[in-house]
This record gives C-alpha cells, sequence and structure tokens, in this order.
C-alpha cells in the first residue's frame, strides 16, 4: 500500500474528506519553498503536490506560470526538486508527496534514472499533464511496476467513451479538474461538479479529488462535500508570489484545510 493508498484509507476510516496542496518547487527560492512544504501538514494537508518548475506549463494559468519562472530564475532543477522531498523525508515518513508536471524533464532525464531517483527521495504519485492514456506505456506502466501511482486529470470534456481510457492504467486517485481551462482562471461551481464527481465514481473504485477553482474555505468545504476532497493551489501559490511569509501562507493553507475537513 502507498502513502496515498494509506492516506485515503485513514480518510475514509475517519469519515473524512481530503485536502490536498499545491505548491511550486522553488518558488520563490528553495529555502522558502521548504519550509512552506515542512509546514504543510501541520497546516492540514492530507497529501501534498510538489510543483515540478517547466519552461512551457501549458494547462497552468499566470498565477503558477509565474511561480514556475520564479523558480527556473533562482536555479530550481529537476535533481533540486528531488532534493527538496529528500530534506521533507526527513521530518515526516508519512505525508504523500505527488510530483506534478510535464513530461519533457523527465523525458531529458530518462525515465529509469528517474523513477530511481524520484523512489528514492520520498515521492509517492506522479501527475504528468501531457501524457494521454495513449502513451502509458512510456511512463505510467513504468512508474506503477517502480511503486509510485500515477494519478490521472478527468475534465468536463472527458466523456462515457473517454472516461473509461482515462481510469485504466489510473492509481492513488483520480483528479477532475472542475473547469474547463488553465489553473486558477474560474471559481468551480458544485452544480456542474457534482454529477461529475458521481458520473465518475460510479467507474472506478478511487476517491475523486476536485482542483481548479478552488479559492476559499467556503468552496473548499462545498466541493469536498461532493467529492472525497479537494485541491488548492493557485491561491496558496499567489500569497507566495505576493511576497507573503511562510507563516501567513501556512495560516491561509490551514483555513483551506478547516474548511475541506468540516465538508
Amino acid at each position: 500500500m502507498s502513502r496515498i493508498d494509506a492516506k485515503f484509507a485513514e480518510l475514509r476510516a475517519a469519515g473524512r474528506k481530503g485536502f490536498v496542496a499545491y505548491i511550486m518547487a522553488g518558488d520563490p527560492d528553495m529555502d522558502t519553498s521548504l519550509s512552506v512544504m515542512k509546514g504543510l501538514p501541520a497546516a492540514g494537508v492530507d497529501v501534498i503536490e510538489l510543483g515540478l518548475p517547466f519552461t512551457d506549463p501549458m494547462a497552468d494559468g499566470p498565477t503558477i506560470q509565474l511561480a514556475g519562472q520564479r523558480a527556473l530564475d533562482g536555479g530550481m532543477t529537476l535533481d533540486r526538486t528531488l532534493a527538496m522531498a529528500r530534506a521533507f523525508r526527513e521530518g515526516d515518513d508519512t505525508t504523500p508527496i505527488v510530483l506534478m508536471g510535464y513530461y519533457n524533464p523527465i523525458y531529458s532525464r530518462g525515465v529509469e534514472a528517474f523513477l530511481m531517483q524520484a523512489k528514492e527521495a520520498g515521492i509517492d504519485g506522479l501527475i504528468i499533464v501531457d501524457l494521454p492514456p495513449e502513451e502509458d506505456d512510456e511512463l505510467c506502466i513504468p512508474a506503477q511496476a517502480a511503486g509510485l501511482n500515477f494519478i490521472r486529470l478527468a475534465t468536463p470534456t472527458t466523456d462515457d467513451k473517454r472516461l473509461p481510457k482515462v481510469l485504466q492504467n489510473t492509481s492513488g486517485f483520480v483528479y477532475y479538474v472542475s473547469v474547463t481551462g488553465v489553473t486558477g482562471a474560474a471559481e468551480a461551481d458544485s452544480d456542474a461538479v457534482g454529477p461529475e464527481v458521481a458520473r465518475i465514481k460510479a467507474k472506478t473504485d478511487l476517491p475523486v479529488i476536485v482542483g481548479f477553482g478552488i479559492k476559499t474555505p467556503e468552496r473548499a468545504q462545498t466541493i469536498a462535500s461532493i467529492s472525497d476532497g479537494a485541491v488548492v493551489g493557485s491561491a496558496i501559490v499567489d500569497m507566495i508570489g505576493q511576497g507573503k511569509s511562510a507563516e501567513e501562507v501556512l495560516a491561509f493553507v490551514k483555513t483551506l484545510a478547516d474548511g475541506a475537513h468540516a465538508a
């Protein structure tokens, strides 16, 4: 059982919904982002999504694009991102870490070498947004064989014909993208999300976690109440971009986590 599986089993046994927080590795610098990352579990975060900076983040809106640029400008690399995960693991061996990003840096490293290094660093799962199911042999299947969950995105345009293909080799959880568009672009509409989550859950036993367009504790609670949990990224990253301290960022994260857990 992976850390992700164990975490959702624990939440399910407690009758609680999950809260997932996204930060960009190295934004605005490695020390600050590591301080935030280390504080996330105490702020109520159940799963950490760690963004891997990339020059062409096509699924992301301006907030996370700028975060990636700040991280890259500060010298963040794949190696330093994995070093961040290792440093986090020195004090926390239970909170799941999902590495979220794009395939190019992994392809450049080499899949076998990357998977070995990611596993050694304490990464539990991958969300690679530009690898469709048709390319599962490229990374998804090798990742599962290496003991890493491969988490797939489902979207409002994933129809009943496409959904089984999306779910085929997914593990850990399903990430439902609540809006048609990039991160941070619009607010999640619970009336639209609820039926979509139900449709996905009818086809899989995996938890369905909803992200994109969740910016407030109230919205986190609403979305978590109709799913297995909520993801917040842009709202957190925006605070980091404003130059807020790690303590201020974590205080905000706690309000979001409390919202999701109140569902």
